[in-house]
């Protein structure tokens, strides 16, 4: 019979713990219980309880409950979640990793057994656990090599030659890349054809532009779509500084200093500017380049010397301020590149969101692109009025504004117009007619009268902050035999509505659902339907449960299910009330201002989308003061507490978090990120791939270092080109990547600098013959990547 052990022999601290861990388990698993929850974590925490008060007692028989525990585990997981790998990990690899301190030496010779049984028959209990891993490595090659499917929108998939579905010319036949999104309509679509599948693989670095350092108080961001013009390209700061850089080299050869006053928001940002030549003019200005500012200006400079344009505006400067309402500082400005259109230069204007009732208006205005002189405004209280208010009088405060990036049809004299939600975000208790008629809605403009030509609702009274954030994309496509002008808008909530240009009618099917209606905060109401793009795949993500909750470990894994549990859940626009609500898709989309591409040979739309869920709930205003929520004051940078929303003037207000566990991590299973192509002949999902990997994130925010794929959230947007490649940044870790269009195949990578939340470009150089692929490396602090000011250009070798 084995000698008894002292007390200091035992492993005590592994036996407490174990008692610790089973305690918190039974504790979390009762409340979730309670809550309709799985009654696992109670079973696994009396086991481990258990297991741990026999390590205690010095006993083997601690390692075979256990042991016994793990093996119910792997058992339950797999019936949970199947061989999901990432769903897998959460709920098996700490459970396993604790396990094998019982199969270590110093574990088994402070425990004894019982008469008759050895050692190594006592261990199957703790040596089941490593037997078992094998299981979780199975899921996690599911999870980690092989492309996870999203049944919501598995519509099907096809292999089909790349040229097959090419029936029209794509709309852009230059080399240049002449606006944000390189044709007026926003394809992102390139002709340039000399980076191939083929060949890609061996891009390299051709030259490398730095900003500088910020002024301080300036937006820690760096967004913008260079736009390139001949021999030049041109991109802007988030502070509004405008360079001209050298196609070939990346020097600079011009820089204006905008002077912008770079403390008026944090939140700022300068995605692109536009370029527009003056008809029949010659000299100064001839070309010129345009850029809007963060404290409210349209700037106008001229392309060849970066020296401001005397004639347009007051000395190149138009104020965007004049007619709006009063407001703190940095409560307006258009942070998407200008949009040109029939010789005016038209603007939205981002407004800061939820803070109170009577922010500035969301007025879109057209400027002459020669004179600076206002050509009309369309006021969505005042409709009928395209002049400036008269003296005393604001454009109509708190409408539908337009911040994301518009797009234009030259030949049809049209402006499409996304629009954001009515203010305020989370509270319908103050809207008028017309914001309701207009919020959420893509507009078509006549871009030289201002007149409204059509409207199109993508979510009807807005209360989950799903403005439209994508850019219209237009493209022709072939429908039943003829040819029909399409515009395609991407929504947040992962609609994707595909619409006649001319007319705004859809040209595949729309339909009403019954919307949820509970969860009501008092004095709020809900729309009944909600439209919903049926015959397009959708990217609003499967349906969330308890079983999709996830965690670094089971114990922020049950904390998410308890939060989930106790929040109200009823699928897709699920109310914020007073009791908190789970948002799926959270305000990062679905689609958000990256948008889409069009691959115009091919037919092919790519999608980059996210995942992520939200946790929102309302607060009565007597509990607002009472925490003395108010409005930010940008220069300040005073923000309101607890990171609510204000909405002051309304009875709530609001607090839209990511569903977040208390690591950091999202509460539901990845993937965040997905890439998907889309066949828009046959609407046909084509192939679909988690994009990102976990090397630049991981728990309380720290970078795990570890590339293995798991779809990330993405900020940001995708090229396309005639080569056959998409190219994308956007991820949370700090890479540009090249796929196959046809295949999704991913043929390069590339370490960035800083985080890629941008949208690349690409251009043909004439002087090398070379085609350059070109990405902003500036990251984002929301996205929690690394912070630069590089704009880099890769090429293929030189010949020798």
């Amino acid at each position: 019979m084995t000698a008894p052990r002292s007390f200091l022999q035992r492993p005590f601290l592994f036996g407490a713990l174990l008692i610790l861990l089973g305690a918190v388990l039974i504790w979390g698993g009762a409340m979730l219980l309670m809550l309709g929850g799985s009654p696992y974590y109670v079973l696994a925490g009396v086991a481990t309880l258990v297991s741990g008060v026999l390590v205690l007692k010095g006993r083997r028989e601690g390692a075979v409950v256990y042991g016994t525990m793990i093996a119910a585990t792997v058992a339950w997981a797999l019936w949970e979640v199947g061989t999901d790998g990432w769903s897998l990990a959460a709920r098996l690899v700490a459970p396993i990793a604790l396990g094998i301190w019982f199969v270590v030496p110093w574990t088994w010779r402070s425990l004894r057994g019982w008469p008759g049984v050895s050692i190594p028959k006592a261990a199957a209990g703790g040596g089941a656990a490593l037997i078992l891993s094998a299981l979780v490595g199975i899921g996690l090659h599911n999870a980690l090599v092989a492309p996870v499917a999203d049944p919501i929108f598995q519509t099907g998939t096809q292999d089909r030659a790349p040229s097959a579905l090419a029936s029209t010319p794509p709309a852009n036949t230059g080399t240049d890349w002449r606006n944000y999104g390189n044709d007026p309509g926003g394809s992102r679509f390139s002709p340039v054809d000399q980076i191939t599948p083929a060949n890609v693989s061996k891009l390299q670095v051709a030259w490398t532009y730095r900003f500088g350092p910020a002024p301080a108080g300036a937006p820690e961001k760096l967004q913008a779509t260079p736009i390139k013009i001949d021999d030049s390209l041109y991109a802007c700061t988030a502070y509004n500084d405008v360079v001209s850089l050298d196609i070939e080299t990346g020097r600079q050869r011009w820089r204006y200093h905008s002077g912008t006053d770079a403390t008026a928001s944090p939140y700022g940002a300068c995605r692109g500017v536009a370029y527009y030549r003056v008809p029949g003019a010659a000299g100064a200005c001839a070309e010129r380049i345009f850029t809007n500012t963060l404290d409210a200006r349209l700037i106008a400079v001229d392309a060849r010397t970066g020296q401001p344009c005397a004639g347009f505006g007051r000395n190149g400067i138009v104020s965007l301020l004049k007619g709006m309402s009063p407001a703190p500082k940095g409560y307006y400005f258009p942070s998407s590149a200008p949009t040109v259109a029939r010789g005016n230069i038209v603007l939205g204007g981002w407004v800061t969101d939820g803070m109170f009732w009577g922010e500035p208006s969301g007025v879109i205005r057209a400027f002459d692109a020669v004179t600076g002189k206002l050509s009309w405004a369309f006021d969505l209280g005042r409709p009928d009025r395209k002049g400036e208010p008269p003296a005393g009088e604001y454009y109509t405060p708190s409408t539908p504004n337009s911040w994301a990036p518009m797009s234009a049809d030259e030949v049809l004299g049209l402006v499409y117009v996304p629009l954001g939600g009515a203010t305020l975000d989370f509270s319908g208790a103050r809207r008028r007619p017309f914001d309701e008629a207009y919020s959420g809605a893509l507009l078509a403009l006549d871009a030289v009268t201002g007149n409204e030509r059509w409207k199109f609702q993508t979510v009807h009274h807005d209360l989950w902050d799903y403005d439209i954030a994508s850019q219209p994309t237009l493209v022709d496509i072939p429908v039943g035999g003829a040819i029909r002008k399409a515009v395609i808008q991407p929504t947040k909530r992962g609609e994707v509505f595909v619409l006649d240009r001319e007319t705004g009618r859809p040209i595949y099917p729309v339909t009403e659902h019954p919307a949820p209606q509970g969860n009501l905060a008092p004095g709020e109401w809900a729309a009944k339907t909600q439209p919903f793009s049926d015959a397009m795949p959708s990217f609003r993500g499967a349906l969330l449960s308890e079983k999709s909750m996830w965690g670094i470990t089971p114990l922020d894994q049950l904390w998410c299910r308890i939060k989930f549990r106790e929040a109200r859940y009823d699928g897709p626009l699920t109310i914020p009330g007073l009791r908190a609500a789970i948002v799926y898709p959270g305000f990062l989309g679905g689609s958000d201002w990256g948008g889409v591409s069009i691959d115009a040979d091919r037919k092919l739309m790519i999608v980059n989308s996210n995942h992520v869920a939200n946790r929102t709930f309302l607060m009565t205003r007597a509990e607002a003061d009472k925490l003395g929520v108010r409005p930010v004051q940008m220069s300040a940078t005073v923000v309101p507490p607890h990171g609510l929303s204000p909405q002051m003037g309304t009875p709530y207000a609001a607090k839209p978090d990511p569903f977040l566990s208390p690591l950091f991590a999202p509460c539901q299973a990845p993937p965040y990120g997905r890439l998907t192509a889309v066949d828009l002949v046959s609407r046909k999902v084509v192939w679909s791939h988690p994009i990102g990997t976990a090397r630049d994130s991981g728990p309380l925010g720290i970078s795990s270092q570890l590339p293995i794929r798991m779809g990330t959230p993405n900020m940001g947007g995708s090229v396309t080109t005639r080569g056959g490649l998409v190219f994308i940044g956007a991820t949370q870790d700090r890479y540009i990547r090249a796929f196959d269009s046809s295949s999704g195949a991913k043929l390069w990578q590339a370490r960035l600098p800083a985080g890629g939340q941008a949208t690349p470009m690409t251009y043909m150089s004439p002087k090398s013959g070379r085609q350059f692929v070109v990405i902003a490396a500036g990251g984002h602090l929301m996205m929690n990547t690394k912070i630069g000011d590089y704009i880099i250009a890769y090429a293929l070798p030189k010949n020798p």
